[in-house]
């Protein structure tokens, strides 16, 4: 899978050195992409608020201020009424900020310091206060300034990203902008897409201020942003000729007393994305149920790991882990299909007993773990893991080997070569079950002889498309079984 075909993204360093490239190697002047980035940013404000009649924009010492007073002196200069607050002492201001600056109050734009005025009634207000150098929590006239904006009720637009929100990480720092829309430039920040940033960023949007393409081929990206589309392509077609046997035997093994609903969520998932066979090993009073839900299912009754061996044998990929549960039958079990050596996707309690090392990683495992998974086998807390979800996943492959997916908002894949973030996905999801739907899917598509780097990250895709189809009708009450014929419009 060729994933240079995605939209590549940056730490906020590696954001600058794209700045350097631009400025130093190519001969753009720094003002220049100071005042495209404006022009941008004015395009996007038309484009969300047409009708708006005044316009406040609040300054930083940094080029991010630069950004908004050239914004400010567009906007004087359209005839919109505008006023600037400063804030920060401008005697820092230096450089391209400086000549913005100096530009906007050449021109009648009206600048006042934060400390000394209020926000006016106005239709749109501009964060253009700390941009992506912020190394801190956010303190000072900035957190009061952030308050009160958020407060204001008023649409917000960010210039580059909401103040307060790691471009690193997606972590609000201390506190943050509420954006309604966010325009970013040159590279697009691998925070706007983690963690914190869909509360923060509102309505999305990127320009490339008309760099050319050889920066981009001179500053390596740190992750890619993956794409739905593209990664269908990677499913083989099915020929006319087809027959089920020509799409894989998915097994899920799960379903420990009183936990049969996650295996068979994970089953009907498997066909769904088109599995040509699904069997389920299970606790023998959990066959007739799955029998009456699913008849498309095949459930088998096993009391050990012997009575696995035969379904193991006929299997093509293995998903191991939803109802599983951590009693001796769940340890028998997954330690029968770790020892398989077939393609293995790790869920919910087999990553629990893989942490409390009933089981040793292996080749061939795909581990699905959401934060608090993820943080038992690292050996910290669930905060040590979402405080850098990127390093965290890249700490948590080195260690397994594999492919391995952190769950969460702006999901991650990585294979030790590549990390892939899903951008697909809402709130809707918080609920039991969505993480059994995952790992069927991924099964569904390593069965169909998809590489598993690209079969894990369409599923993730897949698998956060679907939610988003399913929340049309709204996203709180959203069941994991929702998802099932979202998936199969997807793949159609």
């Amino acid at each position: 899978m060729d994933t240079t075909r995605f939209a590549p993204l940056y730490t906020a360093q590696q954001t600058r050195a794209l700045d350097r490239c631009a400025i130093q190697d190519h001969g753009i002047p720094g003002i220049t992409l100071m005042a495209r980035a404006a022009a941008a940013a004015w395009d996007v404000l038309l484009q969300h608020w047409p009708q708006a009649e005044r316009l406040q924009v609040l300054c930083g010492t940094g080029n991010n201020g630069g950004d908004g007073y050239l914004l400010a002196d567009i906007a004087h200069k359209r005839g919109l009424p505008v006023s600037v607050l400063q804030l920060g002492d401008p005697a820092k201001i230096a450089g391209d900020a400086l000549l913005a600056r100096q530009q906007a109050l050449a021109n009648g734009v009206e600048v006042r310091a934060f400390a000394e005025a209020e926000l006016l009634p106005c239709g749109v207000i501009v964060d253009a206060m700390l941009g992506t150098g912020l190394g801190g929590d956010v303190r000072g006239e900035y957190a009061q300034a952030i308050a009160a904006l958020n407060a204001s009720g008023v649409p917000v637009l960010a210039i580059d990203i909401p103040s307060g929100l790691c471009a690193d990480t997606g972590r609000v720092l201390g506190s943050a902008v509420n954006a309604r829309a966010t325009v970013t430039f040159i590279g697009r920040k691998r925070g706007l897409y983690s963690l914190d940033a869909m509360d923060c960023t509102g309505a999305l949007h990127f320009h490339d201020l008309g760099v050319p393409p050889e920066v981009y081929r001179q500053v390596d990206a740190d992750a890619r942003l993956a794409d739905l589309d593209l990664l269908l392509r990677e499913l083989p077609p099915r020929p006319a000729r087809a027959h089920k046997g020509m799409f894989g035997t998915v097994l899920v093994i799960g379903g420990d007393h009183g936990m049969a609903g996650a295996a068979a969520l994970a089953g009907e998932a498997a066909l769904r994305c088109g599995a040509g066979l699904v069997r389920v090993a299970t606790r023998p009073e959990h066959v007739a149920p799955l029998v009456a839900r699913t008849p498309e299912l095949m459930p088998r009754g096993v009391d050990s790991g012997a009575d696995l061996q035969p379904l193991l044998e006929a299997a093509d990929v293995l998903v191991a882990g939803p109802g599983l549960g951590q009693s001796s039958w769940s340890t028998y079990l997954l330690q029968a299909a770790v020892a398989s050596g077939k393609p293995l996707v790790l869920d919910a309690d087999g990553l629990n007993l893989l942490a409390a090392q009933q089981v040793r990683p292996r080749p061939g495992i795909i581990y699905t773990p959401h934060p608090g998974e993820a943080a038992r086998l690292l050996g910290t807390d669930n905060a040590g893991v979402q405080a850098d979800r990127f390093a965290a996943v890249r700490t948590l492959q080195q260690q397994l080997g594999g492919v391995v997916v952190l769950k969460g908002n702006g999901s991650l894949v990585a294979d030790g070569e590549t990390l892939l973030l899903s951008e697909y996905g809402n709130p809707g999801m918080a609920s039991g079950g969505m993480g059994d739907v995952l790992s069927g899917v991924i099964g569904a598509l390593v069965a169909q002889r998809m590489a598993p780097l690209a079969a894990t990250a369409l599923g993730v895709c897949m698998h956060g498309a679907a939610a988003d189809l399913a929340a049309r009708d709204g996203q709180r009450g959203l069941l994991a079984s929702d998802l099932m014929p979202c998936l199969r419009e997807l793949l159609g």
